[in-house]
């Protein structure tokens, strides 16, 4: 009974060979392989369990001989509503209100909130990610502190606010009547907070650059997963693009740099997260796409998923025991309390700002500014933590954003080149 432990704990060590940090080795339980393993059990509690009541409740044709109390709740859960809405040209969002009548000076001030607010908190967001996760708390002279190793309290602590904005938001604005079945919610909560935990655990074994410069690359996978799970079809530039930032990427991550400490050596495991990190989001951008073909709003999006993603964290938590621990660690050090909170204000925040800048500016704009946040949140990193980075590291830097910028640019040219073409005429061939 001892054997499947030691093995998950030894898989990390045994496939490259590299060295485990001191923090990591308390126990085996803090091995990320096997808090995937332990985490993926609790969510399985909750999932099994669910899957088995829709199937019950779809073979007994309980939309045509339920009644009483519940009936509504299992209606709305189960089945929904199956008319659908006409998929949007963009497959994510509404189309953006156009402004009437509003100065050039109006909409530039406009612009220039979203923007700030847009990078004032993803950045801040970055930089508390890197400081919660790769730092101790409670140091002093004599004692080197404790860090803290529960990613997915983390995780739960960003849903928890999140699911309680979007609440309020479509309590307090007028929403259109969505009627996908709750339950399809659930697909692009587990795949997100999966990729969340991913995120978040990657930052003990890489640099946070690393990290930023590998979400950069993900429009790869999510082209992937877009043939796989929506069918679509892309441009050739597309995938030149794609190539590009692959390219720059791998600049990035093979270039050496002489004083790297251990804390900023890319090592087997963050590889692996990265990637891990880099599948679920991408699902879960594919899976969001499709149940945009509902009648629903960003804002009921982010209800639905955040109510299924504090159940599954919450649930798991409970089941460890972890959540208990991680509200002692919480009463011993108040400055991750303010770390914490602030943090998942941040990524609240954000979302709602994403929403707004899309509505009134639309996705090339928002795109353009979340690039340049990206290319901030390294150069920050690299001031506040100390990361170097090589010159074909910097040059590797340089290409994914040329390329990012490229697909930006691009895109709204296709945009206006479809507008023009006359209704006989067939655009740019897709692949």
């Amino acid at each position: 009974r001892f054997c499947l432990p030691l093995v998950l704990a030894s898989l990390p060590t045994m496939a490259t060979g590299e060295e485990i940090p001191p923090a990591l080795q308390d126990s085996w339980g803090d091995f990320w392989l096997f808090r995937f393993f332990v985490n993926a059990a609790g969510y399985a509690s909750i999932v099994v369990p669910g899957f088995l009541l829709i199937q019950y409740f779809k073979r007994r044709n309980y939309l045509e001989t339920g009644r009483g109390i519940c009936f509504p709740v299992i209606k709305s859960c189960v089945f929904g509503s199956e008319v659908k809405s006409v998929h949007q040209e963009d497959g994510s969002l509404p189309p953006r209100a156009e402004p009437t009548e509003s100065s050039t000076a109006r909409q530039v001030f406009k612009l220039l909130i979203c923007a700030a607010g847009l990078q004032a908190s993803y950045l801040t967001w970055g930089v508390l990610q890197e400081r919660v996760m790769t730092r101790t708390y409670g140091a002093t002279e004599t004692d080197p502190g404790e860090k803290f190793t529960d990613s997915q309290f983390l995780v739960f602590m960003n849903r928890i606010l999140a699911f309680t904005v979007a609440g309020l938001y479509c309590a307090l604005t007028k929403q259109p009547r969505q009627g996908a079945p709750m339950y399809k919610y659930s697909f692009a909560s587990l795949s997100n907070i999966l990729s969340s935990w991913c995120q978040y655990e990657a930052l003990k074994y890489i640099s946070f650059p690393t990290q930023v410069l590998a979400k950069a690359s993900k429009v790869i996978p999510v082209m992937m997963m877009g043939k796989l799970v929506s069918r679509k079809s892309y441009e050739y530039w597309e995938y030149l693009t794609a190539a590009l930032i692959s390219v720059g990427v791998s600049m990035f991550l093979l270039s050496s740099a002489p004083n790297r400490h251990v804390s900023t050596v890319t090592t087997f495991s963050g590889i692996v997260l990265l990637a891990g990190y880099i599948i679920f989001d991408s699902f879960t951008s594919n899976w969001q796409d499709a149940l945009f073909a509902y009648k629903m709003s960003p804002a009921q999006m982010m209800f639905g998923v955040n109510v299924f993603s504090c159940l599954f964290t919450v649930g798991s938590l409970l089941e460890q025991g972890a959540l208990l621990e991680s509200l002692r660690f919480m009463a011993r050090h108040s400055e991750f309390t303010a770390h914490a909170v602030l943090l998942s204000v941040c990524s609240a925040c954000g979302q709602l700002f994403i929403f707004y800048t899309i509505n009134q500016f639309g996705a090339a704009v928002f795109t353009i500014i979340m690039t340049l946040r990206q290319a901030f949140a390294i150069l920050l990193s690299c001031l506040i933590y100390g990361h170097t980075v090589t010159v074909v590291g910097g040059l590797g830097v340089a290409v994914v954003f040329m390329a990012l910028f490229l697909r930006v640019y691009a895109r709204s040219r296709m945009k206006k080149r479809s507008k023009k073409l006359p209704s006989g005429e067939t655009p740019i061939q897709k692949v």
